[in-house]
């Protein structure tokens, strides 16, 4: 990726009032690093304090989550103030932490992190530009032209495996233009892919990973449903499924070397929790505003609706748990409207990220994510898997 500027670096905004939720009475649920315990803790905010909540029942937010009420669950614990949110929040900056003091960790555990590709039908283009260019970003304008003037760009009045989208393929088949993106854009069935490992993901404040060779590459703001393992949605939160255009435009069987690098799936900053005043129809109706912001002085401001996904979100959790188990739950990120092509650093080049880059996607109903962007060798490594969480939660005597 390009270096950094030698300009300061932009500061990430981790005011409260930016990365909380419009809506006082939100239900929130979220991790945080206890230096004292060597190991996280399940938390809640009450108030303007971030409660650690950690105890037998729920000793992981996996276990929080399997519970059958976990609002109630959440609702009735008892716990103990780690400080004001304010406090915490500033402390999350993996650029200035104080490592003695708590901070904000992503708000999932042992789920598998998947995440559903090519779920908006009108960023479909941009995928296709992609395959098209084979991951050389000066193609991009000119390929852009092109498809527009064969496919079109209203594309979002297609319903994925309807007879409409079917005779599309056809159509396309026979002049030789059909994809492996258009067949999971407009096909029957989703694109769904391991994004990271259990544990992997990176939380509000943190570094955001970027391949150290990627020289096209963009954030991709979403919200994401956190499920049970028995496939029911207990919340949503927001995620940044960082993707490396250049390395998926070259061959569609480097996905996991585009997805899944040290840091690259920030989640957060809390999961909002199902309640009697919040659910799936919300979710629905969400706005998504991103903003990244360079030492460069560069600005780019992009937007997500859920109201054009072309896959419902629950007709994709049900496609991720019809043919697999999850016996520790899943988060999906439910893909994205946004893809930039706004010129960064030469005509026709596009967007790329630089190193420093401070990425925010914020919604009302679920607050702001937000992270600097580095090289993912220069992020913090991930150390912390299942292994060692259950060995700290069996030395502070959590596991029944």
């Amino acid at each position: 990726m390009n270096p950094t500027s030698s300009a300061p670096l932009p500061a990430l905004e981790l005011d409260a009032r930016h990365v909380l939720p419009d809506d006082a009475g939100a239900l929130l649920v979220g991790r945080a690093w206890l230096p004292e315990a060597g190991g996280p803790a399940v938390v809640t905010l009450r108030g303007d304090d971030v409660f650690d909540i950690t105890g037998r029942d729920a000793p992981t937010v996996r276990d929080l989550f399997e519970a059958p009420d976990p609002a109630r669950l959440v609702a009735s614990a008892a716990g103990r103030s780690l400080g004001g949110v304010q406090q915490l929040l500033r402390n999350s900056d993996e650029q200035s932490r104080d490592p003695a003091r708590p901070w904000l960790l992503s708000p999932v555990d042992l789920q598998a992190v998947k995440a559903a590709g090519v779920t908006f039908a009108t960023s479909l283009l941009e995928r296709l530009i992609e395959e098209q260019s084979k991951g050389v970003p000066e193609r991009a304008a000119e390929l852009r032209r092109d498809m527009v003037a064969l496919i079109g760009t209203d594309l979002a009045r297609l319903v994925p495996g309807s007879e409409q989208a079917a005779a599309l393929k056809r159509t396309l088949i026979e002049r030789g233009l059909w994809s492996q993106y258009l067949e999971v854009g407009i096909g029957p069935d989703p694109e769904i892919f391991t994004k990271g490992q259990p544990m992997s993901s990176v939380g509000v404040g943190a570094h955001a990973g970027v391949h150290p060779e990627s020289s096209w590459n963009n954030p991709e703001p979403e919200v994401a449903l956190v499920l049970s393992s028995n496939g029911r949605i207990v919340g949503a939160t927001l995620a940044n499924d960082v993707n490396l255009r250049d390395f998926e435009g070259r061959s569609a069987l480097l996905l996991s070397m585009a997805k899944d690098n040290n840091a690259s799936c920030a989640i957060g900053p809390f999961v909002r929790l199902f309640d009697a005043r919040w659910g799936e129809a919300q979710v629905g109706r969400l706005e998504l505003a991103l903003r990244v912001v360079g030492a460069d002085g560069f600005v780019l401001e992009g937007s997500s609706s859920m109201a054009q996904i072309s896959r419902a979100p629950r007709a994709l959790a049900q496609a991720l748990m019809t043919t697999h188990q999850y016996p520790d739950g899943a988060v999906l990120l439910l893909g994205t409207l946004f893809a930039p092509i706004q010129d960064r650093d030469a005509p026709g080049q596009g967007f790329t990220h630089h190193a420093g880059d401070v990425v925010s996607i914020r919604t009302p109903d679920l607050g702001a994510l937000c992270n600097r962007v580095m090289p993912s060798d220069r992020c913090a490594p991930w150390t912390l898997g299942a292994g060692a969480l259950m060995r700290n939660l069996a030395a502070r005597g959590l596991l029944a």
